[in-house]
Parts: structure tokens; C-alpha cells; sequence
């Protein structure tokens, strides 16, 4: 027997700011709408970077459809000129907003599995006819299946930090040192954060906006703390690419950002290992740890090591659904060649909507950071039209999910995450090349600094969540 479906909610996973402005929108067609958040709060995944700047502006950052369920509430909308923090992001948006939507939203409720009523992957008969059945588990333990119509995945990539190993595994030691691992940008602001840094040597595995700002926080700290020092390890060479944008980049706040980093090097607070793809990390007889790379190389103990080498999407939950994912970067199929880093930057990814997002399973859809796999640096103000789309589309607009509108502000960092061998994916318009050869370097105050190539999605320093 089939299960009616119209009545049902949508379920919406995560109530991060995707996600909530999925809810909105859903609320503004009039369709009913549920939010399974696994955190405490709206917004869980924000607070963790809660110290961190955004280098896009309020306006970019508000969504149209929330700002209209806001505005009856008394809310105002922040100067749009200004750049917020994650925690100010989640204060004067993100948690009004999640008051508004109210019930629609539970906490604590972590999606353990989707399918169809009845239904495995495998299964052809009657499957578009059957709800969804997205299975959750409560906070004190217990157990709970939900119907559903439709299920948006807006849970994001947060959860899934890429390990220390340049071939997507782990490095042999990275489990056993994990106490001396962080894969997030430290809030150095903290007393207790701060004594793990200061006066260390660390080394800062990454080379997109969260290296950028864990570098220039490290070289802050250096100012102070005599003996503070940073070593940052990048799997490619040093290019007129290496720092960012700089003033080129439309986002000023984060070509500022590349600067930043290009300053702490400068002044001689971090040293560049360039070409080094960690393969081993060792414990030294004092339990210092000794990264070893793929050809052999060794590198002087450091005491802590901070991996920001990418987020990846946990798919885990969603086998049993029928997903078109791109087998490089695990984007659904029809969005992937318009957001590859090798061949594309932020502000030339073709606007793009429900089609696009669209799997062969009717009536699910990843949005926001999760919806672009592995490629780097995702765009709230993406986010937003990709909901807008999706929303319109399941309320059986189709003219307007159709109409997908889009301008992205023009950068370099999204760049050539994969071109690393290439002798030519390091240079830059205004000249400069990779290092023939993997080396240890100074960085003087004559290195150029154009555009940047990431080497993951940065919500630390960055532009989204």
C-alpha cells in the first residue's frame, strides 16, 4: 500500500544557515517544513568558529525569504557593510531566525539514515510513490523514524575534517598523536588555547583562508611569546598564487586575509616546506612529533600540528538513496563541472538551482557547503539561491526555480586544488612559478602576492558555514 505523501513535511537536515534559510523559504510557500539540527542550538557548527572573522559583508550573509520572516519581529538587519564574526553571524541571525521558525526546528535529533517506506536502493517498484523515511536519534538515545515528502541535506561538511595524508587517508601515526592534532583554526584568544601555542613550534598543514588565519593568529602570539613559531607545510610550491587575492580580490576581507599570512612570513614567524605531502607522523622521544613525507624527507619535532586541509561530505547516511555524486569531488553529477577548482574560481561557478542538484532519487537534495563535495570555498549567498531554487521547485513553481540568478564576487582562491603537479598550475598573471624542486624557504618581502589556489573550504576566515 502506498503511503500518502501530502501532508508531510519536508525534512530539512541541519539548522545551520543553508539549512534555516531552506526553512524559510519552505515557510514562505507555505508548505510545511521540519528541521533536524543534531546540535544543542541553531547554528552548532558556527559557534566552533565563533572567533573567527567572515570576509563576506552582512549583505551577503541575509538571506531574503528569513529577512522577511524577520522583519515583523522588530529585527534589524546589521550595517551591510560590515564584516561579522561567526558568533556575531549566529547572534544576530542565525539564532532570531531559528526563534521565528520555532517547532519547526528539533535539536539534539541526528540523521542516521534516509530510504523510502519500504523501499531499499535496490528496489524499483512504486518508489517515487513512498515518502521518505529518514531515521534520527535522539540525544538520550532513543530511536525515531519520520516521513517524509522531500529531504533537503543542508548538514554541510564541518563534522568531516581531511586528514594530515596528501593521498586522502590518514598518515600512518596521525590516530595515535591525535592529542597533539587539531583540525580547526585555533581560538588563540582563549587562555587555555593560547598556552597550547604559546612558545611551540607548530606546523600549519593547509594553504587556503583557514591556514592564512591560523598564520597570522600564530604570528600574533609570536609577538609576545618568544619561541612561538609556525612551520607551514603546502603540498605545492610557492607561487605568485601562494597568498591570495590581495587588492585584486572583490572580496577585500579576504585577499586582506592572504596578506595577513604573507606579512607572518615575512617577519619571519613561520617558515614555507613547500612539495612536502605528509605520509608518516612519528612520536620523538621527548613525544614530539616528527612529520615524515612521502620521498623520505623528515622535518624538525614540532610540538603541535594544526591539519586545515579540507572538509568532505559524510554521505554515510544517505546509502540508500539513489545519489548522482561526481567521482572526484562528490558533488551530484550535474553541478560538479561547473564548481571544479581546476577549472574554475568562486565568481565564475555558473549560477545554478534544483536542476542542477538534482539526483536520479526524485525529491532529495544536498545544498549549501555539502551540495559542492569537496571543492573549496562555498558562498553563502550560493547557498541562499540554491534553496530559493529548490523551494520554488518543490512547491511546483517552476518558472521561478527556474530562474537562477546569481553574481559571485571574482577571486583566484578557489583555484587549482588539483593541478599541484602541473609545473604551470602555480603561476599567476603577475608572475612567479612553483618551486622546481620541495624545499624549506624564507619568504621575503619581495615574494609576490596575487591570487590564491585552496586546498579546502575554509568557514574559518571565510565566507560560509
Amino acid at each position: 500500500m502506498n503511503a500518502p505523501t501530502t501532508a508531510l513535511p519536508t525534512v530539512v537536515i541541519g539548522a545551520g544557515p543553508t539549512g534555516l534559510a531552506a526553512a524559510a523559504h519552505l515557510t514562505g510557500h507555505g508548505m510545511e517544513t521540519l528541521v533536524l539540527e543534531a546540535g544543542p542550538t541553531a547554528g552548532s557548527a558556527v559557534r566552533e568558529w565563533g572567533h573567527v572573522r567572515l570576509f563576506s559583508t552582512w549583505s551577503e550573509l541575509v538571506d531574503p525569504a528569513a529577512e522577511k520572516l524577520l522583519s515583523p519581529t522588530g529585527w534589524t538587519a546589521p550595517d551591510g557593510g560590515t564584516y561579522p564574526s561567526g558568533a556575531d553571524w549566529v547572534e544576530k541571525y542565525l539564532q532570531p531566525l531559528a526563534d521565528v521558525l520555532g517547532d519547526k526546528i528539533r535539536y539534539g535529533a541526528t540523521v542516521t539514515g534516509v530510504s523510502r517506506l519500504g523501499r531499499d536502493r535496490i528496489v524499483d517498484a512504486d518508489r517515487e510513490q513512498q515518502p521518505f523515511t529518514v531515521r534520527i536519534k535522539s540525544a538520550d538515545g532513543t530511536e525515531e523514524r519520520i516521513l517524509a515528502r522531500a529531504v533537503i541535506d543542508a548538514s554541510g561538511t564541518w563534522s568531516t575534517p581531511s586528514p594530515i595524508g596528501a593521498d586522502g587517508l590518514p598518515a600512518l601515526g596521525e590516530h595515535a598523536a591525535s592529542a597533539r592534532i587539531s583540525y580547526r583554526v585555533p581560538d588563540l584568544r582563549d587562555p587555555a588555547v593560547r598556552a597550547r601555542y604559546a612558545g611551540k613550534r607548530t606546523a600549519v598543514i593547509g594553504s587556503g583562508a583557514s591556514a592564512f588565519t591560523a598564520l597570522a593568529s600564530l604570528a600574533d602570539v609570536a609577538k609576545d611569546e618568544p619561541g612561538t613559531h609556525s612551520v607551514w607545510i603546502l603540498r605545492r610550491g610557492i607561487s605568485g598564487s601562494t597568498f591570495g587575492g590581495g587588492s585584486a580580490d572583490q572580496l577585500p576581507a579576504r585577499g586582506a586575509l592572504g596578506l595577513a599570512a604573507k606579512a607572518a612570513v615575512d617577519a619571519g614567524h613561520a617558515d614555507a616546506v613547500t612539495g612536502f605531502r605528509t605520509d608518516v607522523v612519528e612520536r620523538g622521544d621527548d613525544e614530539r612529533l616528527i612529520l615524515v613525507a612521502d620521498d623520505g624527507r623528515r622535518l624538525d619535532p614540532v610540538d603541535e600540528v594544526i591539519v586545515l586541509t579540507g572538509l568532505r561530505p559524510d554521505l554515510s547516511f544517505l546509502s540508500e538513496l539513489r545519489l548522482g555524486l561526481d567521482e572526484r569531488l562528490q558533488a551530484p553529477s550535474e553541478l560538479a563541472p561547473l564548481i571544479d577548482p581546476n577549472q574554475h574560481s568562486c565568481g565564475t561557478v555558473y549560477p545554478h538551482g534544483h536542476r542542477e542538484l538534482s539526483h536520479p532519487e526524485a525529491g532529495v537534495y544536498l545544498v549549501g557547503m555539502k551540495s559542492y563535495g569537496r571543492a573549496p570555498t562555498f558562498l553563502a549567498m550560493t547557498g541562499y539561491e540554491q534553496v530559493r531554487s529548490v523551494t520554488a521547485a518543490l512547491a511546483g513553481d517552476m518558472e521561478s526555480a527556474d530562474r537562477v540568478e546569481l553574481t559571485l564576487p571574482e577571486t583566484g582562491v578557489c583555484g587549482g586544488a588539483g593541478l599541484f603537479d602541473d609545473p604551470s598550475a602555480g603561476e599567476a598573471d603577475g608572475g612567479g612559478c612553483c618551486a622546481p624542486a620541495p624545499a624549506l624557504v624564507q619568504i621575503g618581502s619581495s615574494a609576490p602576492a596575487s591570487t590564491a589556489a585552496a586546498e579546502e573550504p575554509a568557514p574559518s576566515g571565510g565566507c560560509c558555514a
